[in-house]
């Protein structure tokens, strides 16, 4: 059993702190945010992940995670602590390291004993050295410190399954007493451990989000290409996906890559090299791939309509995926926006993100009760974000609700021939519509 503090409650910090607990550790989450540490202590998530709530609660209530605004008394007599707090980008493109700097600061300033300071949160290359220097120069006692890199790997709306059941756990140390703390520390997950310097691991956090953004960008421009010469995009990924070399992951076209992560660290990859002076053309189109995207699904809907001023648009989905109520980066808020920014009046319906969505949305989309609301009196329904819950949405009873026929179909989440047959005009990113659709060019 470990002592743990994990300063910050947010995605990352929340659900290590509740999975270490989960695996009979003493850990304390640290917040500023008095309000974050009420809602916890109250036994609730201040955002949604599926089972986080019921695996926070479960551990609190055993005595071994406990939620707290005092840092000092947070790290206390606690032999790990985690670095989970936000790295938002700037304005230029950087990753904001000041949540970081604070935290190794008041680290320093509360130092009882020898610590092993892992830092999880993204960052860019040479930040262990960073927070290792604050450390030094700002610590009152002097008591041993190691800093470790230990990125993480999870997906938000699988995130507790994701750290419970990693594909592999990356340690980046200089210290063989701290390795070989971090390797007991996860022994219990039974996962590949990967141990490397702190720069390397790093760089592998970065370098694992910069490849999946890029399969995406591929696939898509892939799907424009089927869409052009009148092949399926779904087929294309099922016998390339084959080839053990390739794999079928995320070569899932659609609107294209957002969030809290892979724009952010695309951007962040790409500003470090150019500041060394390297070359990232293959990053770059992944970022112009993935821009051009929702205006691409913006301008076939103005084709298929003749227009969009004054037409009715329902969006199904809000959140950058299915699973969240994470709005961030998400291309169906770019999708709203734009299409309300070109005269279309727009209907939309989220079944946890509408809070979120309608924060940065105001009153240009009119948010609605379900998904069958969304298709009253619509010219035309988009499927934005690949909920569960619009899987067996009854194509019949929304098609009878509309105005329009078009079903743009965004996350390939319907078989267009059920589409067709329930009287739709079919439209989907690379899917070969049924010889009965209206045919219009991409």
């Amino acid at each position: 059993m470990h002592r743990v503090a994990v300063i910050g409650t947010g995605y990352v910090g929340l659900v290590a702190g509740a999975c270490l607990a989960e695996l009979g550790n003493d850990v304390a989450c640290i917040d500023v945010d008095a309000a974050k540490i009420a809602t916890l202590q109250l036994g609730r998530s201040p955002f949604f992940e599926p089972g986080l709530d019921e695996l926070a609660q479960r551990n609190r209530q055993a005595g071994r995670l406990a939620f707290t605004t005092d840092l000092p008394a947070g790290i206390l007599e606690r032999d790990i602590v985690v670095i989970a707090v936000g790295t938002p980008t700037t304005d230029e493109g950087h990753l904001d390291l000041r949540h970081v700097r604070q935290a190794a600061l008041d680290i320093a300033a509360a130092l009882d004993g020898p610590k092993i300071v892992v830092n999880k949160s993204t960052v860019p290359v040479q930040t262990a050295d960073l927070v290792h220097s604050l450390i030094e120069e700002a610590k009152a006692a002097d008591h041993a410190v190691t800093v470790v890199s230990n990125p993480e790997f999870m997906r938000e709306g699988s995130a507790v399954a994701d750290f419970m059941h990693p594909d592999r756990i990356v340690i980046g140390v200089d210290h063989p007493g701290a390795e070989a703390v971090l390797r007991d520390l996860y022994a219990p997950f039974g996962a590949p451990i990967i141990v490397t310097d702190p720069r390397t691991a790093e760089m592998i956090k970065l370098t694992s989000n910069a490849f999946l953004a890029a399969k995406i960008s591929f696939i898509n421009e892939i799907a424009a290409v089927c869409d052009l010469v009148g092949a399926d995009v779904r087929d294309v990924v099922t016998g390339v996906g084959a080839d053990a070399r390739i794999g079928a992951a995320c070569m899932q076209p659609g609107l294209g890559f957002g969030g809290s992560c892979l724009p952010k660290d695309v951007l962040a990859l790409h500003r470090i090299a150019a500041r060394t002076g390297a070359s990232t053309r293959l990053l770059d189109a992944a970022l112009a791939v993935n821009a051009a995207q929702v205006e691409h699904v913006i301008s076939r809907l103005a084709t298929l309509l003749d227009g969009l001023d004054h037409k009715t648009i329902g969006v199904l989905g809000l959140a950058f995926k299915p699973g969240t109520d994470d709005v961030r980066e998400s291309p169906a808020l770019v999708l709203a926006r734009g299409l309300a920014g070109r005269g279309a009046r727009v209907q939309a319906h989220d079944p946890v993100a509408v809070a979120n969505a309608a924060a940065e949305l105001g009153d240009a989309v009119a948010f609605v009760d379900g998904p069958y609301d969304v298709a009253t009196g619509a010219d035309a329904l988009v499927l934005a974000t690949a909920w569960n819950e619009y899987t067996e949405l009854d194509l019949g009873d929304l098609r009878r609700r509309m105005r329009g026929d078009v079903l743009f179909d965004a996350r390939d989440l319907y078989d267009p021939r059920k589409v067709s047959a329930a009287g739709f005009t079919y439209a989907g990113i690379g899917r070969r519509a049924p010889a009965t659709a209206r045919a219009v060019a991409p």
